[in-house]
């Protein structure tokens, strides 16, 4: 499964950076093109290291760090959604990835916290 997620988590990252260099030069759009491209491959980066982290407090740690980026992601998204700065239809696949993201990480941290 960790495979799986450190793929999964990457192509999210790609995708939303490919999205963040399409939105508008504008001071909004590059405001939230570096935010959006800072989260989202946070994401990536963050679950990479909680799957080497040495200790379940360790592990615990990193994944709280995946949950608030995923879901920082997911509000620039909605953002990007609210000010019509791009085709819904490009955002709502990443808006919903990032949710579901979300979910999945919450309930690895969940079940990490259950087996301390």
């Amino acid at each position: 499964m960790s495979d799986e997620l450190k793929a999964r988590t990457k192509a999210f990252a790609h995708r939303c950076v490919k999205l963040a260099m399409a939105l508008p030069n504008t001071p909004l759009g590059n405001h939230i093109r570096g935010q959006l491209i800072r989260c989202s491959t946070s994401v990536a980066s963050n679950y990479r290291a909680a799957c080497h982290a040495q200790s379940k407090a360790g592990f615990i740690a990193k994944i709280s760090i995946v949950i608030e980026e995923s879901d920082e992601s997911q509000f620039w998204l909605e953002f990007i959604i609210d000010e019509n700065m791009t085709k819904n239809n490009l955002v709502d696949p990443l808006f919903k990835e990032a949710d579901e993201l979300t979910a999945i990480f919450i309930a690895s941290r969940r079940t990490a916290r259950a087996n301390e």
